[in-house]
């Protein structure tokens, strides 16, 4: 059963998910700590800062993607970073949005409103990687 988990290619989707789960809470908190450094130490603007650490942490996870969560078997690399990128595109912009909404209008704390988009773009970028970037229609 753990093998199943965590080496065996698999297109099944709880497994997916768990395994992007997994994936999401180190490149996570890979990703807050890359806004945390930006704004408190090198006084970067908090959507500037969440703008490099997603697009960091968003090429990290999908590296990890490619080789453990869906696997490598697009043979068109070109067109996979198309779709990548389009994913890319929409899932900052909903990080960039949420953040200005919750610290810009509500006046939140930026780190909390980092949390908030996290969750939710990580539903985006699962369902938009599982679908768009590798294809994966078959639960």
């Amino acid at each position: 059963m753990i093998k199943k988990f965590f080496k065996e290619n698999t297109t099944n989707l709880p497994i997916q998910f768990f395994r992007y789960g997994f994936v999401g809470i180190g490149v996570t908190l890979f990703d807050f700590s890359v806004l945390f450094v930006l704004t408190e130490f090198f006084g970067v603007y908090y959507l500037i800062s969440a703008a490099i650490a997603y697009l960091v942490g968003f090429f990290a996870n999908y590296l990890l993607c490619v080789y453990w969560v869906f696997g490598n078997q697009n043979k068109n690399k070109v067109a996979e970073m198309g779709r990548l990128s389009f994913v890319g595109i929409v899932g900052l912009v909903l990080t960039a949005l949420l953040m200005w909404f919750f610290t810009g209008y509500l006046g939140l704390y930026y780190m909390f409103s980092n949390l908030v988009a996290a969750m939710a773009v990580f539903f985006w970028n699962f369902f938009a990687r599982r679908h768009i970037v590798f294809g994966r229609f078959t639960y």
